[in-house]
């Protein structure tokens, strides 16, 4: 079959900057450190297994609140005039123009012992570590992530027609069920979008759990980061079985959207 030109840069960018990546972290996780076929990196990795499950937990729980937060924000947003839901966007978008690791020095400032989070509350007679403890961690996730969430959401809900809604008004329904049998089955594909983009991110960050963690909230990402240069062989098996668990989590979230859809 013949490729059509257009898609042909596509191709090749997948090919250089996914494909190729992919096939080197394959070679380098079962070979050692002179090219050997091994497993061994594997078992080293498999070491790290509770950071991993940590890892994933913060990330579900992450993506659970997001999704809690996203989900009233999206539909409140498709439900304004168009002048207002291009404003709205605009102001969910802004924070994401600054540079990630700024947006992290920002919070580190705002919770640490002294900073304006804790004079508040020490003025109120609340006082409490905000800095260095996983719920640091997940604030961190839920503020660099909700947008990516959010606006999945809304431009799925922004297409429902309003019709649909007015009729099953008009039928005697009452907001919690028109909710339920109308605006939730139609908004699952952003669900399952905002869900894949929110969690596949979380579970793979780092520098988000160094800056607002303690010494015991260390990621999976953060590991990778600082194994690799001293040891790739380790630091891209880690990384594989990382990938895999994020593929698999894929597939069963895009199985129950499919069955939602044709449900």
């Amino acid at each position: 079959m013949r490729l059509k030109r257009p898609s042909i840069p596509y191709i090749i960018w997948m090919v250089v900057f996914t494909m190729i990546p992919i096939v080197l972290i394959l070679f380098s996780a079962f070979t050692d450190r002179n090219g050997n076929f091994t497993t061994a990196s594997f078992v080293k990795a498999f070491g790290y297994f509770d950071v991993f499950l940590k890892s994933l937990w913060i990330a579900f729980i992450s993506t659970l609140i997001c999704l809690i937060l996203a989900y009233p924000i999206g539909y409140i947003m498709s439900r304004q005039k168009k002048s207002v839901q291009n404003t709205l966007t605009m102001v969910i978008m802004i924070p994401m123009w600054m540079n990630f690791l700024l947006r992290i020095y920002a919070w580190v400032t705002l919770l640490q012992n002294g900073g304006p989070i804790d004079t508040m509350l020490s003025f109120l007679g609340i006082h409490t570590t905000l800095l260095g403890n996983q719920g640091a961690v997940i604030l961190g996730m839920v503020y660099e992530y909700l947008p990516f969430m959010v606006l999945p959401l809304y431009s799925v809900m922004a297409k429902i027609d309003n019709g649909l809604i007015e009729a099953a008004e008009d039928l005697g329904s009452g907001r919690l069920t028109v909710m339920r049998k109308i605006v939730f089955p139609l908004s699952v594909p952003g669900i399952v979008s905002g869900v894949t983009m929110v969690f596949v991110p979380s579970a793979s960050t780092f520098l988000v759990a160094q800056y607002l963690g303690g010494v015991d909230d260390i990621m999976i990402g953060d590991v990778i980061d600082r194994i690799f240069w001293s040891d790739n062989n380790t630091g891209s098996a880690i990384a594989l079985v990382l990938m895999a668990a994020i593929l698999i989590f894929l597939i069963i979230l895009n199985f129950f959207g499919d069955e939602e859809a044709i449900a």
